[in-house]
């Protein structure tokens, strides 16, 4: 199966700072194309996105323009989530207009949600208005939230029919410790919006990341691919995060297993052609669409 990584990361410590990784040492360190390749030897992925990664936010241009450079050398490397302070409604239009100049190939933005303790904070009136600002550069919202987030983010998305949006990671369920119920019932509502798709990635991440099954994870992908449907699920890989449970293999692997009662061409559109669509990639020689 051809791949298209709507969601893995590069970061460089030597360029720039990334406060959260030094709560995880496991990921402590720099990882670069050549990482990802070795990743990924034994896999066709014909294109990739690469999303933000937290640095400073005072670095986040920086971080764009690296991604560009990097771009340059792998043209596989067809867009980038970049981050951007939406909290400050329209004022974030200078920020986006720099990065559309710093980085041509930006497809879509992320401000993440999942650390702010303020479960609403998506419901600032200021954030709203900047995230709606979106739509004018016909850029789409990445929804890096917690389960806990779900209610908030359903009013959220409720008030910007006009922004496509995708949630990251199926919206971290507790796999670990079978939370679901909530979870799949604010899921469901969400799903019922046509502007909301679903990432289906880092699914061992948020389980027993030492003794996950694929069981343990059938419920969530079941639900979400019950509800989305297959036209608005697309994989993603969210590496190297996922290798605190999985390697980039088993990740690919497992989900072929999850969804392997689909037709080819359903599971093609959840590997490959949904992320392309949705992100607006261009289809590269070689490429099937």
């Amino acid at each position: 199966m051809n791949i298209v990584d709507t969601h893995f990361h590069l970061w460089d410590l030597d360029k720039l700072r990334y406060p959260w990784l030094d709560e995880e040492p496991t990921l402590n360190r720099s990882f670069l194309l050549e990482d990802y390749y070795t990743a990924t030897e034994n896999l066709t992925v014909e294109q990739m996105v690469m999303v933000q990664c937290e640095c400073l936010p005072s670095q986040a241009l920086e971080e764009a323009k690296w991604i560009a450079e990097c771009a340059q050398q792998e043209p596989r490397l067809a867009g980038m989530v970049a981050f951007a302070p939406l909290e400050q409604g329209r004022a974030v239009a200078s920020h986006l207009d720099q990065l559309r100049e710093i980085n041509p190939n930006v497809v879509g933005i992320r401000r993440l949600l999942q650390g702010e303790q303020d479960n609403a904070f998506c419901l600032q009136p200021s954030f709203i208005e900047g995230v709606g600002l979106l739509e004018q550069y016909d850029l789409p919202y990445d929804l890096c939230i917690n389960w806990r987030h779900l209610p908030y983010v359903y009013e959220f998305a409720q008030q910007l029919p006009n922004v496509r949006m995708v949630i990251d990671h199926i919206a971290k369920p507790d796999i670990k410790h079978g939370g679901f119920d909530d979870w799949a019932g604010w899921m469901e509502k969400l799903a019922k919006l046509d502007h909301v798709h679903c990432k289906l990635s880092s699914l061992a991440t948020e389980a027993d990341q030492d003794n996950w099954t694929i069981d343990d994870l059938r419920p969530y992908v079941d639900h979400v691919l019950t509800h989305f449907g297959v036209e608005k699920c697309m994989y993603a890989s969210d590496w190297p995060v996922c290798t605190l449970a999985a390697d980039y293999e088993t990740c690919v692997s497992t989900l072929q297993t999850l969804i392997g009662g689909l037709s080819e061409s359903e599971q093609a559109a959840i590997f490959r052609e949904n992320g392309r669509a949705f992100y607006r990639l261009p289809v590269q020689m070689g490429t099937t669409t």
